[in-house]
């Protein structure tokens, strides 16, 4: 399983590479994360004296917001754009919990709206292989909201550190709710590990069903995104660890274009 996961990061690297290029990135610098083992490049931290965008600057167009997507091609083979929502969706993460917070969680998971509000723009990716989705978004909401929202999420592995859930058929679901590791990038990020494992009640006998989600989210000066990568099997963590770099450095890159032609 390890040689596989370096063949996946392998694959990810070339596109990263050529969006650097063409971005013109390397004047913000980079460096390794601390906080994550892999060995793709991610933006430093802004300085105190870089420019910031001004506040209550304007809002993406839907040329830009579309443009700042991760797809297919940024991952590599085998990702390909979803074909539908995952099965697992309806059947593992509508359910109900008797904890308000870890209800909240759930809720925002199984509607796809971790960042507090219906997507900008959004794209769904499959990798067969691994029997994996990724949801990427880009959220439409103000810094300071994205900010709460980050906050909230980061006080999950502490409010919702493990709590039961009944799904729709009657299963109980034993939750468990960890940080997530992210590249340091943007100015504020928050990454979460969610997996969900459902026995049936009426029946011991029967085989338990599992899900594990990768949940990260970022703000990146005026704008923000997400994502859930999230599967029955062994969930590709590179690909999630990607698409939160390559999503940073394509937000950056579209507000820079955008400021130029002004």
């Amino acid at each position: 399983m390890t040689g596989g996961i370096r063949t996946r990061g392998a694959r990810v690297l070339l596109p990263l590479g050529s969006l650097l290029a063409l971005s013109g990135c390397a004047t913000l610098g980079l460096e390794h994360p601390p906080t994550a083992t892999y060995s793709l490049p991610t933006v430093e931290k802004p300085s105190a004296t870089s420019k910031a965008p001004a506040a209550g600057g304007s809002a993406l167009t839907d040329a830009q917001a579309q443009a700042a997507l991760v797809t297919e091609s940024d991952l590599g083979s085998p990702w390909a754009a979803a074909g539908s929502i995952a099965t697992w969706r309806d059947g593992m993460l509508k359910a109900t919990s008797q904890v308000a917070e870890c209800q909240r969680l759930l809720d925002a998971l199984y509607s796809d709206q971790v960042l507090g509000a219906p997507a900008r723009v959004a794209v769904a990716l499959d990798d067969p292989d691994a029997g994996a989705q990724l949801r990427y978004q880009i959220g439409a909401r103000r810094p300071s909201d994205v900010d709460a929202d980050l906050k909230w999420l980061g006080e999950m592995p502490a409010k919702c550190a493990r709590f039961t859930a009944t799904t729709q058929t009657g299963w109980t679901e034993d939750v468990q709710v960890s940080d997530l590791p992210l590249p340091e990038v943007g100015d504020k990020r928050q990454g979460l590990r969610v997996t969900l494992t459902a026995t049936d009640p009426e029946n011991p006998d029967a085989d338990e069903q599992s899900l594990t989600l990768e949940l990260a989210a970022a703000r990146v000066g005026e704008d923000a995104f997400a994502l859930t990568n999230g599967g029955t099997g062994d969930v590709p963590n590179d690909a999630t660890q990607a698409a939160v770099q390559i999503g940073a450095l394509r937000l950056a890159d579209v507000r820079r274009q955008g400021r130029a032609q002004v």
